[in-house]
């Protein structure tokens, strides 16, 4: 099973879901918004992407916390933020055969699925 981890009105969500169905994959979307999100799993993803990786630091949401929020950051801390505004979590997380995948990008994804 293929699933692509986002927020639905992201552009890297919309091109990577473009992508997998213009190639005919089935996948399935799970939107952090609507659907929620769990610390289970995000915890399973910090273990394979790293919490480093993960964490958005680029986005506005990010950007808006205090000197405070963002001082000695840590992966208790990330986790702790990234569950409370999703926003943070780079995006797609997408999982398929167990093996966790960080970003879109048009060439990743073909080597992923051929």
């Amino acid at each position: 099973m293929t699933t692509l981890f986002g927020i639905k009105n992201c552009d890297t969500i919309k091109k990577a879901r473009k992508w997998l169905e213009s190639e005919q994959i089935d996948y399935r979307f799970h939107d952090y918004r609507t659907d929620g999100l769990d610390a289970e799993w995000l915890k399973q993803c910090v273990q394979h992407l790293d919490w480093q990786n993960l964490l958005n630091t680029r986005g506005t949401t990010y950007r808006q916390l205090s000197d405070d929020q963002k001082a000695d950051m840590n992966q208790e801390k990330a986790i702790a933020l990234m569950l409370e505004m999703p926003a943070m979590i780079k995006r797609p997380v997408l999982i398929h055969n167990d093996e966790y995948f960080l970003g879109f990008k048009a060439d990743t994804y073909k080597a992923i699925f051929a």
